[in-house]
């Protein structure tokens, strides 16, 4: 298997809020690609997926029991500031701030959200890991 993350799939209860949600956060679905059923939008090299909560679980033959899949995902910021803007964004799409951004131990700034069906998103600022100028990051050893 190629070392390589294609897309996110998110199960969400009601495909039409989260897609509204993500527009609000300035993301553009694809118009092509998006449909009733399912909405897609290009990150970078990546693609995230927003589909029937119920839909996913039973295409991947799960149980859904609506707990913490023990999944986050991340936006990294280029400082604490943007940090502190996208978290307020956030709230302002109707995310549910987890917790608000504070100093943490590994030596970065960093705060977290839930999309609109519970979905936990990192927003942090790492100065050990550069953002380049198209959004990409890449791990310092391996530059």
């Amino acid at each position: 298997m190629e070392q390589r993350l294609s897309l996110v799939s998110l199960g969400v209860n009601d495909l039409g809020r989260s897609r509204a949600f993500y527009e609000k956060m300035g993301w553009q679905a694809s118009p092509k690609n998006s449909n009733d059923n399912i909405v897609f939008f290009q990150l970078g090299g990546i693609v995230l997926g927003l589909y029937s909560r119920a839909a996913l679980a039973e295409e991947a033959r799960l149980t859904d029991d609506g707990g913490f899949g023990g999944i986050t995902l991340a936006h990294n910021g280029r400082s604490k500031e943007e940090v502190d803007q996208v978290l307020e964004e956030a709230v302002a799409a109707g995310a549910t701030l987890l917790k608000p951004a504070e100093e943490v131990f590994w030596g970065g700034y960093s705060g977290y959200f839930a999309d609109p069906d519970g979905h936990p998103w990192e927003v942090a600022y790492n100065p050990f890991l550069p953002i380049a100028e198209d959004g990409s990051v890449t791990l310092p050893e391996d530059e």
